[in-house]
C-alpha cells in the first residue's frame, strides 16, 4: 500500500515533553595520517604534524532533542551526521563540548557493531541485548519474537562471521527494536536490507513514534526525511546550517549538492574536448512571468530555455529536453522532432525555448538535461542537469506525479 510510504504517521508529541537528548558547543577533530606503511611512519619519526592532518567533523554543534521526535540528520557525505549520531550514542567521546542523554539507548550505527563473529547469532542476541541493559531473564522472555523479526530463525545457531550483510541488519535491528528502547538511534544500515524488510523495519519505526518514543536517523533516503520526521538537522562542513521543518531541511541540502555538482562540472569543464558542432552554453528553467530560482506553484507555466552556440550549420538537427527527479528518474522527456518542429541549419547563438503548460509535477527538486542531435539521432552535445527548478510541496499527496485526490465511499 503506498500509504506505508507517503504519510507521516501522527506522533504522541507533549510539547513540554523532557528534552532527552542535549548537545551543548559539540566538536570533534580526527587526526588523519599521511604514512600509510610501517617503513613511512618509522622513517617519519620525530618530523612532528609534516605527515599528520587534523580534520574537525563536527565543529560547534548545538541542539537539544525533546522526547516523542523523530529527527533526520542529513547532509552529504563527510558533512558529520554520523560522527554527530557516534556522539549521541556515546561511542565517540567529542573532542570539546558535551552531550546528555537520559533512558535506554538503542543504536543501529554500523553493520555488525555489537557482534561477535566467533558467536552464533542466539549467542550475540544474548550479548547485545544485556550491553544494551537487559537482564538474562528478560531476554530469554523475547528471545522468540526477536528470532521471529529478524527471520533467520534457521541460521540463528550459526556463527554470525558466516552470515550476509542482510542477516546481521535483519538480527541487529530485531534485537535493538525489542530491548524497549527510549532513544533509537539509526545510521544508513537499513538501505542493506531487502524491501519487505525494510517495510517490515518502517512499520516499527512508526509504532515507535505512536508510542511516544524518540528517533534520531541518518539516511540519504530524502523521501524518508519528509515522511517519517517531524523534524531535520541539516549539516555542512561539521556545522549546522538548518534545524526545523524537514521539507525546508530537504530542499536547501538539494541547493548544496548542486552548488557542489555545478562547481564539479565547471572544474571538469576544462579537461574536456573543445566541441565541434556546437556548445550547449546556458539552460535555464522557471515559472513563466518570474524570474529563475522561483519556485513553480500550482498552475504555473514552466519555461525551459537554451541556448546554444553553433560552429556548423546541420540540416535535419534536433533538440531533446528530459527532466530527471533527484533519484535520476526519468519525469518526462521530449524532443522537438516529435513535437514536429524543424530546426534550421545556422551558423552563431541562438536559442530555444520549450514551455510546458501547467506541468503537474509532484513537490521537490527536478533537473533538466538537455541533448543535440543529428537526424541519425547521433549526439554531437550534451549537458546532462543543466539545470534544475523546484516545485512547490503538495500537502495532499507525494511523489513526482501530481493529480487532486477525490475520495468517496462506494456503498451498494
Amino acid at each position: 500500500m503506498t500509504d506505508r510510504l507517503t504519510t507521516r504517521p501522527e506522533q504522541s508529541v507533549n510539547d513540554a515533553a523532557p528534552e532527552i537528548v542535549v548537545i551543548d558547543d559539540v566538536s570533534k577533530r580526527f587526526v588523519l595520517r599521511k604514512d600509510n606503511s610501517l617503513k613511512e611512519r618509522l622513517t617519519g619519526l620525530g618530523r612532528g604534524k609534516k605527515h599528520r592532518e587534523e580534520f574537525w567533523a563536527l565543529r560547534n554543534v548545538t541542539a537539544s532533542i525533546s522526547a516523542g521526535h523523530t529527527v533526520a540528520l542529513i547532509g552529504h557525505n563527510g558533512s558529520g551526521k554520523s560522527t554527530l549520531l557516534k556522539v549521541i550514542g556515546g561511542i565517540v567521546d567529542p573532542t570539546s563540548g558535551t552531550v546528555s542523554r537520559r533512558g535506554r539507548i538503542a543504536a543501529l550505527l554500523e553493520l555488525g557493531a555489537g557482534f561477535h563473529p566467533d558467536l552464533t547469532g542466539r549467542e550475540n542476541v544474548f550479548l547485545n541485548a544485556s550491553i544494551m541493559g537487559l537482564s538474562r531473564s528478560e531476554t530469554e522472555s523475547r528471545f522468540d519474537d526477536i528470532v521471529t523479526f529478524s527471520g533467520i530463525g534457521d541460521f540463528i545457531d550459526t556463527q554470525v562471521k558466516f552470515y550476509s550483510s542482510g542477516m546481521y541488519v535483519r538480527l541487529a535491528f530485531a534485537v535493538a527494536v525489542h530491548t524497549d528502547p527510549d532513544l533509537l538511534l539509526v545510521d544508513e544500515v537499513l538501505a542493506v536490507g531487502d524491501e519487505a524488510f525494510q517495510r517490515k523495519c518502517l512499520d516499527k519505526i512508526r509504532s515507535f513514534q505512536e508510542e511516544g518514543r524518540t528517533i534520531i536517523l541518518v539516511t540519504h533516503t530524502l523521501s524518508q526525511v519528509v515522511e517519517l520526521c517531524d523534524r531535520a538537522i541539516l549539516l555542512n562542513k561539521g556545522e549546522i546550517v538548518f534545524d526545523g521543518e524537514p521539507r525546508d531541511a530537504v530542499s536547501q541540502f538539494r541547493d548544496i549538492l548542486e552548488e557542489r555538482r555545478v562547481s564539479e562540472v565547471d572544474a571538469a569543464g576544462d579537461l574536456t574536448a573543445p566541441p565541434k558542432e556546437a556548445r550547449i552554453n546556458v539552460v535555464s528553467a522557471k515559472p513563466a512571468g518570474k524570474t529563475v530560482g522561483a519556485v513553480l506553484e500550482d498552475g504555473e507555466d514552466l519555461i525551459v530555455s537554451v541556448q546554444i552556440d553553433h560552429y556548423e550549420a546541420i540540416e535535419g538537427w534536433f533538440c531533446g529536453i528530459q527532466i530527471d527527479s533527484t533519484l535520476g528518474q526519468v519525469v518526462y522527456g521530449t524532443t522537438t522532432k516529435r513535437a514536429g518542429v524543424e530546426l534550421p541549419a545556422v551558423t552563431g547563438p541562438q536559442t530555444i525555448e520549450l514551455r510546458l503548460d501547467r506541468p503537474q509535477f509532484g513537490g521537490g527538486k527536478y533537473f533538466v538535461n538537455v541533448s543535440l542531435m543529428d537526424p541519425t539521432g547521433r549526439h554531437f552535445a550534451d549537458l546532462p542537469q543543466g539545470t534544475s527548478f523546484d516545485v512547490a510541496p503538495k500537502k495532499k499527496s507525494a511523489g513526482t506525479l501530481y493529480a487532486e485526490p477525490v475520495f468517496s465511499v462506494v456503498t451498494d
